[in-house]
């Protein structure tokens, strides 16, 4: 049994240490809005945070959390920074198929509480390794310019 701290609530997992933190949320705690993408930590589906911030959760097991603070997917719309990036998304209309809009959510998040007023190559690096295969990508960094105007 692993204790997780999983959107500010304490959970308990009986999984393997080493089952990657990806298939404890979605499989044993139903949290469907982390993506299974790829399995190697390349196409940014199943970021999620961890000490705020964005880590691919499909290479990392769980024995590696136990105690941290991990937020999803589930939490942005509670947390403000996640609200007004998730709000920048629906006023520009990014997802358009969505299977990676919550990994692209959670990097813009984890970018805009480390930089309040990225520059394109800030956004750029921080959303490297995000892949939109719909190419949603000048509406994702139109929604990160606008959350950002909106958070200042």
């Amino acid at each position: 049994m692993t204790s997780l701290n999983i959107n500010g609530k304490t959970v308990d997992v009986d999984a393997d240490p080493s089952t990657p933190l990806l298939w404890a949320l979605r499989d044993d705690l139903g949290m469907t809005g982390t993506k299974f993408g790829c399995g190697v930590a390349a196409c940014g589906a199943c970021t999620i945070h961890i000490n705020g911030t964005a880590t691919r959760s499909c290479v990392l097991p769980i024995s590696a959390t136990a105690g941290m603070p991990i937020n999803t997917i589930e939490s942005m719309g509670e947390d403000r920074v996640g609200k007004v990036v998730l709000d920048a998304w629906i006023r520009h209309d990014v997802a358009q198929c969505g299977y990676c809009q919550n990994g692209q959510v959670m990097s813009a998040v984890s970018l805009l509480r480390a930089k309040p007023r990225p520059t394109d190559t800030d956004i750029d690096q921080a959303m490297a390794g995000n892949v939109c295969r719909c190419g949603t990508y000048q509406r994702i960094r139109a929604a990160i310019k606008d959350a950002a105007r909106v958070l200042a």
